[in-house]
């Protein structure tokens, strides 16, 4: 059984993690958690919620040449964007991070008080908004974040000086660069790190760079190749994971002439396996919402999810399974088991917002329905 041996994985290195360091980047967005109003009964939350995007989608259709008024009722603001909710999330399983992204101006915005009070931050200017509508199938985000195209190399180089710079890339096991879609100028900043920072540092074979697409459809075929180029010459210094989840898998299949046939066991091993081959990077990892599979040079994985028809928050889950994930590839768990990580974590969290330490990880791991 998988998860046993995942657990069995875990019991015996958990102890490693506090001596392991996370350098995660670039974005940041204050997320508005919203619900959509079907229909309204009285004040609060007294409302039958539109229920699926599907309604949501014909209900902005049948406005066509008329108009409408849709209600979104908050729910929460929260700490958003990739980065920082996988920071997060590394955090509570208990990594050391360091997290540089756009995090607030002139000084980190209050929803990341708490990331930035347990993990070094460098913030790089305003943190950008998202309004999360959810839906029971779905969610729809709707973004303003012309602040991302201040996030650059020489930004980043300025907020944290050359020395700082290289000390904490240096000191790294693991960096996350996440959210290549929504700051315009990523493809540029891996470029700079390949070229400017890795050489000047110590060989570290083992370290692990971990890149998330962020939803690559508004960006060009063109951009996505040249970005996924730009990610291949990471290996030249280390242990390089594409993490996808289904539709970024899709993408990224169309991109390089990778078949896509479906999300059975066997066609996501194949696909992840395709990509992996196709870009020469150490692993490829795909999580749709009901299961996951990763291909490295060993071979492919594959396990089910504990997924959930009813969750509590959704915006997040996919960063919380790259936190699972890598956390599992830190503490030196096989493909499964740090699959079996992946998708705890992300059911963790969608059933109870809150990220996982290990010793809750352990316990969902032990326990899901």
């Amino acid at each position: 059984m998988f998860r046993q041996r995942a657990l069995q994985q875990l019991a015996a290195r958990r102890g490693q993690i506090g001596r392991l360091g996370a350098l995660v980047g670039f974005d940041g967005f204050v997320d508005t958690i919203v619900t959509p109003v079907g229909l309204r009964r009285s004040a609060g939350d007294d409302f039958t919620p539109i229920a699926t995007l599907a309604e949501f989608g014909n209900r902005i259709a049948a406005a066509a040449g008329k108009s409408t008024n849709i209600e979104l009722y908050p729910r929460l603001d929260k700490l958003g964007g990739n980065g920082p909710i996988m920071a997060n999330a590394l955090v509570a399983a208990g990594a050391r991070v360091t997290y540089v992204g756009a995090v607030g101006a002139p000084v980190v915005h209050p929803v990341f008080a708490d990331m930035a009070a347990k993990a070094k931050t460098y913030s790089l200017g305003p943190a950008a908004a998202t309004t999360a509508v959810e839906c029971e199938d779905g969610k729809l985000m709707l973004g303003q974040m012309r602040c991302l195209d201040d996030v650059t190399f020489e930004r980043i180089r300025t907020v944290m000086g050359e020395t700082a710079l290289l000390a904490e890339f240096g000191a790294a096991n693991l960096v996350s660069l996440v959210n290549w879609t929504m700051i315009p100028n990523m493809t540029a900043i891996f470029t700079a790190l390949t070229e400017q920072v890795l050489p000047k540092l110590p060989p570290s074979p083992d370290r692990i760079y971990f890149f998330d697409l962020a939803d690559p459809e508004k960006r060009s075929v063109d951009d996505l190749r040249a970005a996924l180029v730009a990610i291949g010459k990471f290996t030249a210094f280390g242990q390089v994971t594409l993490g996808l989840n289904l539709k970024e898998a899709q993408q990224v299949a169309v991109a390089l002439g990778v078949a896509d046939n479906g999300q059975s066991e066997s066609a996501l091993r194949a696909m992840a396996q395709d990509i992996r081959t196709k870009l020469n990077v150490t692993t490829v990892v795909i999580h749709p919402r009901e299961s996951a599979a990763c291909a490295t040079a060993a071979g492919t994985a594959w396990v089910p999810g504990p997924y959930t028809e009813k969750p509590l928050i959704t915006t997040g889950a996919g960063d919380h399974f790259n936190a699972g994930f890598t956390t599992g590839q830190l503490l030196g768990l096989d493909p499964e088991g740090c699959l079996a990580l992946g998708v705890s974590t992300s059911g963790h969290y969608v059933r109870t917002g809150e990220s996982p330490s290990l010793a809750a990880l352990e316990t969902f791991l032990a326990n899901w329905r």
